[in-house]
Parts: C-alpha cells; structure tokens; sequence
C-alpha cells in the first residue's frame, strides 16, 4: 500500500510556514509525522520525535526528510508558532470534504478543559475547547478554544458559524441556552434542543410551573416517550412530555425573543441500583414540532459526547495529562488528536477499541497508512 497524496494531508498545503527562516524540515512533513505519531499513542513532542526516529526509513518511502527528523524541541517550536486559526480550517476542509451531515443528525456542542494546559509561571489558566461532535457518525466537526477572559457563551457563535448545519438537530447544554444562540441555529436552517438550568431562572421557573399544572390534568395534552435500559446492574428510565400549544407559551415571560421555539420539554430520569434509586427532572427548549420520542432521542445522543469524545480523549490519548502548554501548542495538539480520533473512528475493518486501534497502527505499518489514506 503507498501513501495518497490526495489523501488528509491535502487539505493542510496551504497552511503558512510560521518559520521566518531555518526551515530545515518540510512543514507538511512535519505535521505528517506528527499525526501519524499521535495516532500511534504519542501524548508529547519527546514521543513523536521518538516515533519518528524509530519509523524513519518508512517514512522515507513517501516524504522527502531533507534533514532527516525534526527534534522535539524543532516539533514544539513549530507547533507553538503554527497560527491555530488556519490549523483549524485546514482541519474543517478535510472534515467537509469526508462527510456530510444528514438531515435530523444530532449536532452536540459541549465544552471540555484541557486541565494541565495551565502555567503557573506566565499566569496562563488551563486551555477550555468547545467542540461539535456528530452524534451518529461519531466524528468531531470543528472546535473552538474558548479566550481566557470568556466563557462559551462567545465561543460557541463561533464554532456554529464554521459547520453546515442545514437540516440538523444542534444540542446544546444550558450553558448555551441564549436568545442569540437559538436565533443563529435558525438562520442557519437547522434546529435546537437547549437544556434550560439556573442561568436562565425566569424561563426555568416558567417551564418548571407550566408542567406542574399540565400534571394535574395527567399531561393530557403532552406527547409521551419512554426509554428502558438495563445493563451493568442497573436499570434507567427516561420519560419525556412535550408541549406545543400556544395556551401554555403566553404563559413563558419574553417567550416571543426564543426564535424557533416551536415545543417545551420535560424529561424525567430514573436511575435503579440495587435497593437504591435517584431521580432527576430537566426542562429544555426546542425548535422541534414536538415529539417526544424525537425529542428524548436527541437529548440522550447529546451525552454521546461524553463517551464518545471526552471520555476517550481522556483514556486514550490521556489529554488531561499533557502538558503542552507554549504559545499555540497546546491548542493545535487538540485538533491534531481531534484529527486521530476521527482517522481512527472512520476505521471499521478492525474491531478493537481506541487505544488498541492506535497500537495496532504502531506496530502495522500498513494500518496506519490505511488510516492517513481515509
């Protein structure tokens, strides 16, 4: 099998070489080398240097290595003055290029901190990314570093303005529950199903009291759905009502300034252990026509992101340990393992887990290029 140069790497040639001089090593090359290091389970630049010292008459066989390979110091230095911005949209061209989002996806944006991104030295605080995470094809999207001096209330306008979300279901959790945020989902022809907590209290209490009074009445008027699951010891119940009619919204003060908004939810959680039981109830707003059943679905896709980004950031890549924090590096080491878990989720010959996947790609030469040629 030989490398395609038509392949990932592709939409990453136009990035601008951040080096005023001594470029020595190619920088396609070295972001090559990078990405293929990362996949094979590197977490830091003295690891990718490593990897590429042990692959260096493979990779031989498709790049140039006019000076053989970089040291870790040269990929630190590299990727801590790589323009972040533009690694990013390189990143969005090859994503737009490989998949597209079928109508009624569900689009979950969340955040997540990089915990040990900090320095302590300079006052940098650790490194906060919202990412989109299409929920049925498992892939991440785009991402979006949240500024020091912000929340994800501002990044997230952004990230959304980056993806075509035409005909998706875009989940958000009440962080992200915002007049302006529901509007810009609209205007880009997509819907919302946004979690409604204590950073919107009038709209809570509204939901909160106009459930209440549709209960009296044995939710007559609701869409119902239910969900049981039973694994691991335990046994979860999902209940969803949804309301749609007008009655009910006149009663939601500045309901009007929620573009959209077309049903409000209810979804009761039930959690069975043993003799033990816990029980919470959320409220959310949604551009959707109001089925319940829809609605619940969506709403339990959204916590895909947890399992099916986060949770494997964390176990196998390890990200909340890194602690590549210089300049830029931080932030374009994200999108690099952002870009080996979407080369490793596309992979389905092989079935195994992350962290194998990326073992496998270590000691098959043939896999991992498999794995750039997706």
């Amino acid at each position: 099998m030989e490398y395609s140069h038509g392949s990932i790497m592709s939409h990453f040639s136009s990035l601008e070489d951040p080096r005023a001089n001594n470029r020595e090593h190619l920088l396609l090359e070295v972001i090559t080398m990078a990405l293929c290091a990362v996949i094979c389970g590197a977490d830091s630049w003295v690891e990718v240097e490593l990897f590429g010292r042990a692959k260096q008459s493979w990779f031989a066989t498709f790049l140039q290595l006019p000076s053989g390979i970089p040291s870790h110091d040269t990929f630190g230095r590299i990727f801590a003055k790589l323009d972040p911005q533009q690694f990013q949209a390189a990143f969005l061209s090859w994503m737009q290029g490989i998949q597209e989002l079928t109508a009624g996806q569900v689009v979950a944006i969340d955040g997540k901190t990089v915990r040990h991104s900090y320095d302590t030295l300079s006052g940098q605080k650790a490194m906060h990314m919202v990412s989109a995470w299409a929920s049925e094809n498992r892939l991440v999207l785009g991402q979006v570093k949240v500024d020091e001096k912000s929340n994800e209330i501002t990044a997230i306008p952004e990230l959304l303005q980056l993806l075509a979300l035409k005909g998706c279901i875009v989940t958000i959790d009440a962080m992200g529950c915002q007049k302006e945020i529901a509007r810009q989902i609209i205007e880009q022809e997509a819907d919302y199903v946004l979690a409604v907590k204590g950073n919107q209290p009038h709209l809570q209490e509204d939901l909160q009291e106009l459930f209440d009074y549709a209960s009296e009445s044995h939710f007559k008027e609701a869409d119902y759905a239910k969900t049981v699951n039973k694994g691991h010891g335990r046994i979860e119940i999902r209940a969803c009502w949804t309301l749609t009619q007008p009655d009910y919204f006149r009663y939601i003060r500045h309901f009007d300034e929620w573009v959209g908004c077309r049903s409000i939810v209810m979804i009761k959680s039930e959690r069975r252990i043993g003799d033990q039981s816990s029980c919470e109830v959320r409220y959310f707003i949604s551009s959707l026509d109001g089925s319940a059943k829809q609605t619940l679905a969506a709403v339990r896709q959204h916590w895909g992101v947890e399992n099916g980004l986060h949770w494997k950031l964390d176990i196998a890549f390890r990200e909340d340990e890194c602690r590549v924090r210089q300049e830029n590096a931080a932030q374009n080491l994200v999108v690099l393992r952002h870009i080996a878990l979407n080369l490793l989720q596309q992979e389905k010959t092989t079935q195994a887990g992350t962290h194998a996947k990326r073992l496998k790609a270590g000691w098959d030469e043939r896999y991992l290029l498999k794995l750039l040629n997706n």
